[in-house]
């Protein structure tokens, strides 16, 4: 007897993003009258700045049947939401290139992550700017990735949960983001990965409680 095809893993469908619609629209994106903006594939529900601090859950397609409603805290639903249709920015974005969610106990949250069905694809000991050693472990979650920053050495009394850091959003034209955003938009730097540049917002200035880097498109996908 043949055995059953694999199950798809899970792809991000939604993600919930405590941001008020029209600050969202002001600082260059465009938000459909139902609150919901699409950049690339995914939908992101804009839900308010009561709702927390960034983005604070996500709804996946072809999760498990079996899987946990939450990773690690961070709420997980189901979602049958087909991929988005595309849609222009007036900021240029195109797509989501990662989100970043900060964990005490990177163990503890990989487990978690295993329950919604993902598994990690690699991991790398990084310093952030200010020297501070974390660990990074990234997941392919369909269109995104997601990044887990932790520290390098785990508290004793580590905190529990899963916390929001910002979102990466693919721009091919960053000289063309800044004559939207003109000075809310930091100067471009080389990024981590070989050939790509970013350049942060200056969020808070627009209004906005969520961090948001934008970064050119990795070699070759345009």
């Amino acid at each position: 007897m043949d055995e059953p095809a694999p199950l798809p893993a899970p792809e991000v469908a939604t993600l919930q993003v405590a941001e008020d619609p029209g600050a969202w629209a002001a600082a260059g994106f465009t938000v459909d009258p139902d609150g919901r903006c699409r950049i690339g594939p995914v939908t992101v529900e804009l839900v308010g700045p009561a709702a927390g601090e960034g983005v604070v859950g996500w709804g996946l397609r072809h999760l498990p049947v079996d899987a946990a409603t939450t990773l690690d805290g961070f709420p997980t639903t189901a979602s049958d939401r087909p991929p988005a249709d595309p849609v222009d920015h007036p900021c240029g974005v195109t797509t989501i290139d990662h989100i970043v969610l900060l964990t005490d106990d990177l163990a503890r949250t990989i487990d978690a992550a295993a329950r919604v069905g993902l598994t990690p694809r690699r991991g790398r000991d990084h310093a952030l700017g200010d020297g501070t050693p974390v660990r990074q472990t990234f997941f392919v979650v369909g269109s995104l990735v997601l990044e887990l920053v932790a520290p390098a050495e785990p508290p004793e009394d580590p905190r529990p949960g899963l916390r929001s850091f910002g979102v990466a959003l693919v721009c091919p034209d960053l000289a063309g983001a800044r004559a939207v955003l003109g000075e809310h938009l930091g100067p471009a730097r080389p990024a981590v990965q070989a050939g790509r540049e970013i350049a942060t917002v200056r969020h808070r200035d627009l209004g906005l409680r969520t961090p948001i880097a934008l970064m050119t498109p990795r070699p070759g996908r345009g």
